[in-house]
């Protein structure tokens, strides 16, 4: 697995500006920036468990796990997509709701505004970073066909947080001004609202993908069909009776066919003719790591 540098700089933008909301919400008193640093902190920590997650995944196969431990990946990134639910998104809801029930001013907006401009810079570093890495690994895929069939959950749960991140401050910048432009603190309670409302879309979108993969998702319908007409193209093999696959972590899959031989060969050919199809398949699809290939009558 490669290394996902993405993670890390998102990781270093969420930490700082964290630190930088929570000073201007402790002196302006703002709902919206209340929210906004609760979520940078959600995210820091979602980036640790996926930190976390992608380094257990490297493990090396075992008594234990012979399969290996890639699933781990996919557990941490179901974890985080909880996490961001949970915590991120009600936690923002409660905060506007208490601010509608008790809408008060204190301090000045400025400082607001100055680490609103601050944290936009960042999340729009990060963004850059995660984008780069998802365009890479999506290739000529449109965005959101990407998500819904990439294998690594790492990628598109940093980008999505991020632009998530991004709309959350433009939103709450909404409240702090057009609660100052209206002499009206209830906009900056609407406003944390709708941050809430934002993680919670995004974390189920997460939940659903996230969930998918520590299911078990098949290598696709495209790769299949080229992987059976190479099975089928071998002389030894008559037909391709049936196949399972599913995907183990982002770079390996694991690929059982069920083939019909001819009739009349010996162990011999029919272990070449495994051999061959085996070798050939994972030279066309390197992220096939496994493959079983098991002969039956027709």
């Amino acid at each position: 697995m490669k290394p996902r540098l993405f993670i890390y700089v998102s990781l270093a933008a969420d930490l700082s500006i964290a630190i930088s909301k929570f000073i201007a919400a402790g002196i302006t008193g703002s709902s919206s920036m209340i929210s906004e640093g609760i979520h940078s902190v959600i995210d820091a920590a979602s980036q640790m468990m996926l930190i976390w997650g992608v380094k257990t995944s490297r493990k090396k196969a075992d008594d234990e796990r012979p399969f290996g431990y890639g699933r781990e990946l996919y557990f941490w990134s179901f974890m985080v997509s909880l996490v961001m639910f949970l915590l991120g998104g009600c936690i923002s809801l409660y905060e506007g709701i208490e601010r509608l029930n008790k809408p008060e001013f204190t301090g000045s907006p400025n400082l607001s505004y100055i680490t609103l401009a601050i944290a936009a810079v960042f999340t729009g570093i990060s963004i850059t970073t995660a984008y780069k890495a998802f365009n890479k690994q999506r290739g000529a895929t449109s965005f959101f066909k990407a998500i819904t069939q990439s294998k690594d959950p790492s990628t598109f749960i940093v980008l999505l947080g991020d632009v998530g991140d991004m709309l959350g401050l433009f939103v709450a910048f909404l409240g702090v001004y057009l609660g100052r432009l209206f002499h009206n603190p209830i906009y900056d309670g609407v406003a944390s609202i709708l941050i809430g409302l934002i993680l919670i879309a995004i974390s189920m979108l997460l939940v659903r993908e996230s969930k998918s993969l520590l299911m078990g998702e098949a290598i696709s319908k495209v790769a299949l069909r080229k992987i059976v007409a190479i099975a089928e193209a071998d002389n030894a093999i008559v037909k391709v009776k049936k196949h399972f696959s599913t995907y183990l972590a982002p770079d390996e899959a694991i690929l059982q066919i069920i083939a019909v031989f001819k009739t009349g060969l010996t162990t011999q050919e029919i272990t070449s003719s495994i051999e061959r199809i085996t070798n050939l398949i994972k030279k066309e699809f390197p992220r096939v790591k496994q493959i079983f290939i098991e002969p039956v009558a027709k």
